[in-house]
């Protein structure tokens, strides 16, 4: 299915805005968001598995969420090639994988592993109320969340400002049920 001109163009139009947005954040601002994060997290989130990510510098939750989550964590790898994650336990230390990212160093477990977590922590640029999702563009999470239970809850993190009315999707963009921000805390969404 080939993504619709005008939406790709919207997409590529507010990824620019946003990570413009974000590199222009003090560290106190990133520091005070990521403490926010994980307590809502740590507050909201279930006992058992849940899947989640390694936040970089300038995304919401960076150096708190991973701990947030919980000691039955399953956090992304990105493989050697193609565009399907693998995932992994937290274990111990991170090491740094594919594009700088850093992920468990343990051993790997395949894309279906995914169906084990209650809740998938998603990353994002944006969310929109509708549920709705701007992530970075390579399609890794749309491919990623095909694994995921039927009734996990999926939940994106964002900043407070890039929680939107809505943002462009296609129809084969997976939608969220919940986002977390900063000074919001937990929200539901409408799908």
């Amino acid at each position: 299915m080939r993504d619709s001109p005008d939406v790709v163009s919207a997409k590529v139009a507010l990824r620019t805005s946003l990570l413009a947005a974000r590199a222009s954040q003090t560290a106190e601002v990133r520091t005070t968001a990521a403490r926010a994060v994980a307590d809502h997290l740590r507050a909201g989130l279930p006992e058992g598995v849940v899947a989640g990510y390694v936040p970089t510098a300038e995304e919401p939750g960076h150096g708190e969420l991973v701990a947030a989550l919980g000691p039955r964590a399953l956090l992304p790898v990105v493989p050697p090639s193609g565009r399907v994650l693998a995932w992994a336990r937290v274990t111990g230390e991170l090491v740094q994988g594919r594009y700088g990212l850093l992920e468990p160093g343990g051993p790997r477990l395949p894309a279906e592993a995914l169906g084990e977590a209650a809740v998938v922590v998603v990353p994002a640029l944006a969310v929109g109320l509708d549920g709705t999702r701007l992530g970075r563009g390579a399609g890794y999470y749309d491919r990623a969340l095909a694994h995921a239970a039927p009734d996990a809850v999926l939940v994106g993190v964002v900043f407070d400002e890039e929680l939107l009315d809505t943002v462009p999707a296609e129809p084969h963009d997976v939608r969220l049920h919940a986002v977390v921000t900063p000074s919001g805390g937990w929200l539901a969404l409408r799908r």
